[in-house]
């Protein structure tokens, strides 16, 4: 199955994922403009009433970019709407992306097919991030156009089956767009992704160290110097298991050999984003990660190795 127009045409197949507190339109509009799905948390934006802002914002930057580059089009953006109880702000939320027309919605945690419904009325398109095959099923029969598969390795909320087993998996039925995420911080492993079956890398934990990241000084550092010895795997702090950087917890106070288990049945969303101001997380693809550069140098060195690593395999 070809991918869906709005997929088409990056200058490497990439989306950037969206995380807690680090995303927000200085980062989204350089990934954009850089020729990647540039993406961000609606619970980003703080109050509610902030989101519309920073829809026009991205909105009104895009535009610019493109009157200022005749021609050239910018990669389209995307929003990550958590469908939890626990979050409140679903509703506003989702009619404002309906309002803004956002071209691609990505959900997380709970599937529902008024939310995918919502986004297709204007012809958007909604890829779900998944865990497990299993969930990935549910997903596409209430209505989600593509996958994102969360594997062993990446960083926040992350899943714990080896991309090579979860991919092939979700391929043997489903044929449309899946994105892979895991540990994907070189051309390389995007190449790898696409050769293992996905059509994308969700990439996250290397855009934290870029200049327009919402990351204090002290995480972006710790992403440079750290490697996959640094992680964490937890499920303490939001409830659901994720990857998390070691300084952080014992920074934190915490031991991090010795944390207990969190409760998914107690998980709370605008708790778990205020925990991860003091708790960084990260993924274990961190070690390619060598200095703080602006967003569109990390996407130039993301195009220069994906064209060597093809050319490597004779693509």
């Amino acid at each position: 199955m070809a991918l869906p127009e709005v997929l088409r045409g990056l200058s490497v197949p990439v989306i950037g994922s969206p995380m807690f507190i680090i995303s927000n339109p200085a980062l989204v509009l350089a990934q954009c403009t850089s020729g990647i799905v540039g993406s961000f948390p609606a619970l980003n934006a703080r109050p509610a009433a902030k989101l519309e802002y920073w829809f026009e914002e991205i909105t009104a930057g895009l535009a610019a970019f493109e009157a200022a580059h005749p021609g050239k089009r910018a990669a389209p953006y995307a929003v990550n709407q958590i469908v939890h109880r626990s979050n409140d702000r679903l509703d506003h939320d989702l009619a404002l992306c309906v309002k803004y027309r956002v071209p691609i919605v990505i959900t997380s945690l709970g599937a529902r097919e008024d939310v995918n419904e919502a986004v297709h009325s204007y012809g958007g398109i909604v890829l779900h991030d998944v865990i497990s095959n299993s969930f990935a099923r549910k997903a596409i029969e209430k209505g989600a156009d593509g996958i994102i598969a969360v594997a062993a390795g990446a960083g926040g909320h992350a899943g714990r089956i080896s991309p090579f087993a979860l991919v092939q998996e979700i391929r043997e039925w489903f044929d449309g767009p899946i994105a892979l995420s895991g540990a994907i911080a070189t051309g390389r492993a995007i190449l790898a992704a696409q050769i293992c079956g996905a059509d994308l890398a969700y990439i996250g934990s290397a855009f934290i160290a870029t200049e327009e990241a919402n990351a204090l000084p002290g995480y972006k550092q710790a992403v440079v110097e750290g490697d996959s010895e640094e992680i964490v795997n937890s499920s303490l702090f939001t409830g659901v298991h994720g990857n998390y950087l070691r300084s952080s917890i014992v920074a934190a106070g915490m031991d991090p050999e010795n944390l207990a288990e969190g409760r998914a049945a107690d998980m709370n969303i605008a708790a778990g984003a205020k925990a991860w101001k003091d708790i960084w997380g990260a993924g274990q693809g961190i070690g390619a990660v060598k200095e703080v550069v602006p967003a569109a140098e990390l996407v130039a060195r993301l195009v220069r190795e994906y064209a060597q690593a093809r050319r490597f395999v004779n693509l």
